[in-house]
């Protein structure tokens, strides 16, 4: 799993961080959190392409929004012909919809609208879903998003299998699908004796622009990255409160209250004059057992299983 920060600003672009896309990309479905101004010029500089699955929106504030006409039409000129899902926040149909259709646009590829909903996927694949998640911003509603996969096989044990007198082949797959066999010599061999307990998938938590929020009702287990808006510095807080945003310590401390494990800061305000130092200082200070960065935009981070190694 691999996420590309496209866009980290805060409500005002500068030259180096356009507004706020986050691209998730796992195992070929391609996910895009957000999608401010100059979005598919982002992904034309960092070579991501433009075939994404679905677009998940977190509000309906201009700097999250405004680069979803341009990026659809573009896809409309490059003769896209596969549906693509967009997903609104509660109450944003409507305007998502008045959005897409200006000047008279109608895309040429279906496209499947819907609302984002409380204790309902907002996108249900066979091996990981989509869940909105309860955020706190201002001028409306709003959502956070977390990719949540389901649990992977145990790992098979092909040692303990072959002392137990199974022949390499097609029943180690059976096997380690759960399913009992039979050998030659009529002795049943079970799935538990030679699988480990199922291990947990990858998680990855989206808050959009969010005052900080806690623990999360729907987030269970470690994350593996939370995306957390950081728009201010602990001398704002204040601002930060009024806003409807956090400061980067306060995302430190929702990432501790939902265990994660890496912390990315987003949605950095241009007050700072794009120096991160401050606020990444702040952030390590509040959860120093947790990863923090800053990402630039255009930067990647892989999400590897987590038996491939605490990062």
């Amino acid at each position: 799993m691999r996420v590309t920060f496209l866009g980290t600003a805060g409500a005002l672009p500068s030259i180096e961080r356009a507004p706020s896309a986050v691209l998730l990309e796992r195992e070929g479905d391609r996910l895009l959190f957000d999608c401010g101004e100059g979005t598919q010029r982002q992904m034309m500089r960092y070579r991501t392409g433009f075939s994404i699955d679905a677009i998940c929106i977190s509000h309906l504030h201009g700097d999250h929004i405004l680069g979803i006409p341009g990026l659809l039409q573009t896809m409309d000129f490059n003769g896209r012909s596969a549906p693509l899902q967009v997903v609104a926040p509660p109450g944003g149909q409507p305007a998502i919809e008045e959005l897409i259709g200006v000047g008279g646009f109608r895309p040429s590829f279906p496209l499947e609208l819907s609302t984002a909903a409380a204790g309902r996927p907002a996108i249900d694949a066979e091996d990981y879903s989509v869940i909105p998640v309860r955020t706190d911003h201002r001028g409306g509603p709003s959502v956070g998003y977390l990719l949540r996969e389901a649990s992977r096989l145990g790992r098979f044990d092909r040692t303990a299998a072959e002392a137990l007198g199974v022949p390499p082949g097609p029943l180690f797959g059976q096997l380690h699908q759960g399913a009992s066999v039979e050998l030659e010599d009529g002795q049943v061999i079970h799935s538990e004796e030679v699988v480990g307990p199922s291990r947990p998938g990858r998680q990855v938590l989206y808050t959009g622009d969010s005052r900080p929020v806690g623990q999360f009702d729907e987030v269970s287990g470690e994350v593996d990255l939370m995306i957390h808006d950081a728009t201010f510095a602990e001398a704002d807080v204040a601002r930060a409160e009024t806003t409807g945003h956090s400061t980067a310590a306060q995302a430190a401390m929702d990432a501790v209250a939902n265990d994660a494990r890496r912390l990315a800061l987003i949605h950095l305000s241009s007050r700072y004059g794009g120096d991160t130092s401050g606020v990444l200082a702040e952030a390590r200070a509040a959860a120093p057992d947790v990863t923090v960065l800053a990402p630039a935009d255009g930067e990647t981070v892989e999400i590897p299983y987590r038996a491939d190694g605490h990062v």
